[in-house]
């Protein structure tokens, strides 16, 4: 086992690796920007490194200042959280070449599920359902008209090294192909370094549901059930559950052994998300693997009593899975706070938190870095904190969302809390009937009419 575990992130997840590494009595090495240095994950690691300035260019993605920091504290693993540079084929490389574990996907695994296109050539010969599309990159806009016309509007263009959907365009008619051909490579080009372009049929009325899975270093897979993401706005997660709503145990039984099928298939090790698009017909397609922790993961870990963060830590250390399927006992949703405010488009709302109250309660679990005079710097993601509340139904467990939306108090900047309070309301969120487009005709009721 791991002796010293550096954890090359910040925030809530760095913090949520710091518990289990103590849990399992692993000392940990925090690194930080400047900006982060206040942060309660710098707190309560074993050893704190500053890694550089705030912009995450100069800290957080600089690896050679990772890197040295592992090596000044001896640390002898590396956890990349998510974002930043959890999915980094060359970190994860540069990681093996200096003798440290990533706990993570090997170079090899994250170049091909990475790279959007190259996944899902790998998933066709899984025989993994995928949406139909192009084969791989686009080579050109002449390529991208014949493959429109093809596959039928409405038609996806997608980034290859897209992520956060950046460098996405859906495309309704021939006429408005080229301008999103042209913008959306400029955007991926800015966002990625990289301007290749993949097209796929657009879904209509889609469910985004991923599966949660997790590899050893035999090849051997197992799934831990499904999770719903469909609620989004711009292609970011707002909020999620499992069990899906729209799921059936048919339906469950198929993605889960398709998702199995892939991660054995590529012989994965370690944890990972299998995402699909589902049809309102419930059928399913590959849409992409992030061979990493994922945002949603506790709402998994709620419904199976399951600390994913210590099996990706016993997977990288050489310990079998058990090779056992999981399926939710209960219900659980998580609501993602962040510093934004929901009545003017979402704007970021950065700043000193001057008043913090937490809800709590039974079922009630709380991810969060920040505390009562905390001030959240500007430069990085706006989650804030990730509120989840597991019962024995979905409809205990959005009646204690409300319950405890009501009970968090954040003063000195916004927080979308109230548009996850009116979402918890909406008839039809509450019937479980939305999709990937439910934002789209979401409005916020004024603050007076809420009162």
């Amino acid at each position: 086992m791991f002796k010293k575990i550096l954890i090359a992130n910040r925030g809530e997840i760095a913090l949520r690796v710091i518990r289990t590494c103590k849990e399992m009595g692993i000392k940990t090495v925090a690194v930080y920007s400047t900006a982060d240095a206040e942060s309660l994950h710098v707190r309560f690691a074993d050893e704190a490194v500053c890694i550089g300035p705030a912009p995450s260019n100069l800290s957080y993605l600089k690896i050679s200042n990772i890197i040295a920091a592992a090596e000044i504290t001896n640390a002898d693993a590396i956890h990349p959280g998510y974002g930043f540079l959890s999915e980094n084929a060359k970190f994860s490389k540069i990681c093996e070449e200096h003798d440290i574990k990533f706990i993570g996907a090997s170079p090899d695994m994250i170049s091909k599920m990475g790279d959007k296109a190259t996944a899902k050539a790998t998933m066709r010969a899984a025989g993994v359902p995928c949406v139909p599309g192009s084969e791989g990159i686009i080579k050109d806009f002449k390529e991208c008209m014949k493959l429109a016309k093809d596959i039928g509007f409405p038609v996806m263009l997608k980034a290859t090294a897209g992520g956060g959907g950046k460098g996405m365009r859906a495309v309704w008619k021939e006429e408005d192909l080229e301008p999103a051909w042209e913008s959306a490579r400029k955007e991926a080009d800015a966002s990625f370094g990289n301007d290749g372009m993949y097209m796929e049929k657009l879904i209509e009325e889609p469910r985004h549901i991923e599966i949660q899975i997790v590899g050893d270093s035999s090849g051997k897979a197992c799934h831990l059930s499904e999770r719903d993401c469909s609620v989004q706005r711009r292609h970011q997660k707002l909020t999620e559950e499992t069990p899906s709503p729209f799921m059936t145990d048919t339906l469950r039984k198929k993605m889960g052994d398709a998702a199995v099928k892939a991660a054995e298939y590529i012989k994965y090790e370690g944890a990972g998300t299998v995402e699909f698009l589902v049809d309102k017909h419930r059928n399913f397609y590959f849409m992409e693997m992030n061979t990493r922790i994922q945002v949603e993961h506790p709402i998994t870990e709620q419904v199976i009593d399951y600390d994913l963060i210590r099996e990706q830590i016993l997977v990288a250390a050489g310990v079998p899975i058990s090779g056992k399927n999981y399926f939710p006992q209960l219900h659980s949703i998580e609501c993602r706070i962040n510093a934004e405010d929901p009545y003017h488009n979402f704007r970021p709302s950065p700043g000193k938190i001057t008043n913090l109250h937490a809800p709590g309660g039974h079922g009630i679990r709380i991810d969060t870095h920040v505390y009562s005079g905390y001030t959240i710097p500007p430069n990085y993601d706006s989650m804030i904190a990730k509120l989840i509340t597991t019962a024995q139904t979905r409809e205990e467990a959005i009646n204690k969302m409300k319950r405890a939306l009501d009970e968090f108090v954040i003063e000195g900047i916004k927080t979308t809390i109230p548009f996850h309070r009116q979402l918890m309301d909406h008839p039809d969120y509450v019937e479980g009937n939305y999709t990937t487009k439910f934002m789209e005709d979401f409005k916020m009721k004024p603050q007076e009419e809420q009162a």
